[in-house]
């Protein structure tokens, strides 16, 4: 007989129990850092310096809370919007950049398109273009972990217009039958490009699309971080308690485009987004520092000054970098090179000596 679940909305409260208060101002810097990183790469884009970037602008304290709910052990599956996840999990800024640039230092060899970044070494999974694969990936390497005993979760991060991906169906349903400890962290940012949620289900809320599936689910302030922080350390305590998996449903809006090919002024109006960001997240834990003594409008200067400088500097070192060597296509596909590589290979050699193709 399946377990009941119920549909539960956490609670928005100054701090979520158990959240480390000498961890808001860490929270709050590193939400500054996603945000000033965020305006830079939109602009760089529209300079033609980098060739496409999906900004997050509005779901920083979703994904810093999130991550920090979780241990370094854990496994992140994103979609293409976890910049402040990356950060939070200690990927240096830089190494963000020579990716989104495809240059020499890019760990990916410039074989993923800008924004869809990962690292090994965070357990940050590369993320891919379509829409809900990572879903299924998370809860595969979740069921995975259950077999070997190890005491981890995996999460994945989509968006509400993954919810009517088949992968979701597929992944949860999966989740559920196996109790994998997988966390599905929707982040409904309202629009799945140009359509709006409510024109995506008749669903009252994403999340309790999981009950079909005998999985939890679990409404979310996304603007709160302590609330995401609370929700999501809940649900990791459940899944490697054997509990199995849970879904969230983190609220919040996303104030720029879908991504740098999309022009939102087609389908929102400016009424709506400004009305949204009069609950920015940036704004609200800033609040809170201020009322609990822990910052203020010099701290707040100096901040954004230092990171604005930090990103620019970041950025034009990796500008700088070599570009990626184009032989690198014949690089980590077999152990060995087939003979056809090895035949392509000396041939591309060969145009570059005699001049027909740059080095």
């Amino acid at each position: 007989m399946v377990e009941s679940t119920t549909l539960s909305i956490a609670p928005s409260s100054a701090v979520a129990p158990g959240f480390p208060e000498e961890g808001l101002v860490d929270a709050y810097r590193l939400m500054v850092l996603a945000r000033a990183t965020d305006e830079r790469c939109l602009t760089l884009q529209r300079q033609g310096r980098i060739g496409f970037y999906a900004p997050l602008q509005g779901q920083e304290a979703a994904q810093v809370g999130a991550s920090r709910a979780l241990t370094s052990e854990d496994w992140i599956f994103p979609a293409y919007r976890e910049l402040a996840v990356a950060l939070a999990r200690g990927v240096p800024l830089r190494a963000i950049f020579d990716q989104l640039l495809g240059n020499a230092d890019d760990q990916i060899k410039g074989r993923q398109m800008p924004n869809h970044f990962g690292f090994r070494s965070a357990n940050f999974v590369v993320a891919s273009s379509p829409i809900g694969t990572q879903i299924t990936q998370a809860v595969g390497a979740a069921m995975a972990a259950q077999r070997r005993k190890d005491a981890i979760v995996t999460i994945s991060f989509f968006g509400d217009g993954a919810t009517s991906s088949n992968d979701f169906h597929a992944g949860l349903n999966f989740a559920g039958v196996y109790q994998a400890p997988t966390i599905f962290f929707c982040q409904n940012n309202q629009w799945a490009i140009s359509l709006p949620r409510e024109r995506q289900t008749r669903s009252a809320t994403l999340a309790e699309k999981a009950a079909a599936y005998g999985i939890p689910g679990v409404v979310v302030d996304g603007n709160d971080l302590n609330a995401v922080y609370g929700a999501v350390r809940s649900a990791r305590e459940r899944a490697v308690g054997g509990g199995g998996p849970t879904m969230i449903e983190a609220e919040v809006y996303r104030f720029g485009p879908h991504s740098t090919s999309d022009d939102p002024k087609r389908y929102r109006t400016d009424a709506a987004v400004s009305a949204a960001r009069e609950r920015d997240p940036l704004g609200r834990l800033k609040s809170l520092l201020e009322t609990k003594g822990l910052w203020n409008d010099e701290q707040e200067k100096k901040l954004w000054d230092e990171v604005r400088a930090t990103v620019a500097h970041t950025f034009e070192a990796a500008e700088k970098a070599a570009p990626l060597d184009p032989r690198s296509v014949f690089d980590d596909v077999f152990a060995e090179l087939s003979p056809r590589l090895e035949a392509e290979r000396a041939e591309y050699d060969a145009l570059v000596r005699e001049g027909v193709l740059k080095p």
